[in-house]
Order: structure tokens, then C-alpha cells, then sequence
């Protein structure tokens, strides 16, 4: 059975590679996905995915980073062990909300100042429109989520 999610591990994290997340914190997610209550350590981690200390240490950072990973203390010890956030991927998206706002008046700022080229002026409205649409949608579906696992209290930005 350990094979078995392993290896179900890797092809996920081989997806989210795809999707353009980079390969070894793709790996270490799905790791943790796939980890005993408590999560991992960094040298757990790097056992299990045959990799260094380093590629751990910097995949667990750009995680942190994105909010998918948390960093616990491990009473008693120096070390820290590793776990999914709570809410990683509904938390993440909300809060990227404001970052698809911005970006639509980047890109209705391009169009305004392309105005006279038709396809250029298509273009930036398409995207602007449909960057708004997510930022409105988003926390929508979020709460269907969340009502649909019947949690009344969705994750926050």
C-alpha cells in the first residue's frame, strides 16, 4: 500500500508540474498529501523522496511561501516537522483575489494605451474581463465548497 501511494504521489506531483508549479515543491506537496498525521521533518521528507536536505529546504520554503505548507515545532526536539496548511488551495485562491484584480487594470491600462489597434484592444478586454470574472467568482465557489463539506466557516485570505 506505501508503493502504491508513492507512486500515486509522484504522478500528482508530475501533474502539478505540469500545471506549472516547480517539480520538487510539486513533490514535497504530495508528499505531505499523502503523510502520517503529524506530516513529515525535513530529513523524513528528503528520505522519502530521495533528494537532499537542500531540494527539501528550498521546496518547503517556496510552499511557505504560497501558504500550502506549515512549519510546526516538535516539542522536545530541534526539529521541525512539515504539514499541509489548513484550507491550503481555498485560502491560496482567495487570497489572490486581489492579485487578479490588479493584474485586469494592468492589462486595461495596456489596452487603453493600444486603443487603436482593434486585436490588441480584444485581447486586453478579454483578459481584464475574464481576471474580474475569477476575482468575482472565486470566493463563490469557495463557500460552495465549504457548504458543500458542511463547514459554515470558509477560509480566509
Amino acid at each position: 500500500m506505501e508503493h502504491r501511494a508513492q507512486e500515486a504521489a509522484e504522478q500528482a506531483a508530475a501533474m502539478m508540474t505540469t500545471a506549472g508549479m516547480p517539480r520538487m515543491p510539486a513533490r514535497v506537496m504530495m508528499a505531505l498529501v499523502a503523510a502520517p498525521s503529524g506530516g513529515y521533518t525535513a530529513a523524513q521528507l528528503a528520505e522519502r523522496l530521495g533528494v537532499s536536505a537542500a531540494a527539501v529546504s528550498g521546496a518547503v520554503r517556496y510552499l511557505q511561501d504560497a501558504h500550502f505548507v506549515r512549519r510546526l515545532p516538535m516539542p522536545g526536539h530541534r526539529r521541525d516537522r512539515y504539514d499541509l496548511a489548513p484550507d491550503g488551495f481555498p485560502s491560496v485562491i482567495l487570497g489572490n483575489i486581489s492579485v487578479y484584480l490588479r493584474l485586469a487594470e494592468h492589462v486595461e491600462r495596456i489596452g487603453a494605451e493600444t486603443a487603436d489597434d482593434e486585436a490588441a484592444a480584444a485581447r486586453t478586454a478579454e483578459m481584464s474581463g475574464f481576471l474580474r470574472l475569477m476575482a468575482e467568482r472565486m470566493p463563490q465557489l469557495v463557500s460552495e465548497w465549504a457548504a458543500a463539506r458542511g463547514d459554515d466557516s470558509p477560509p480566509r485570505a
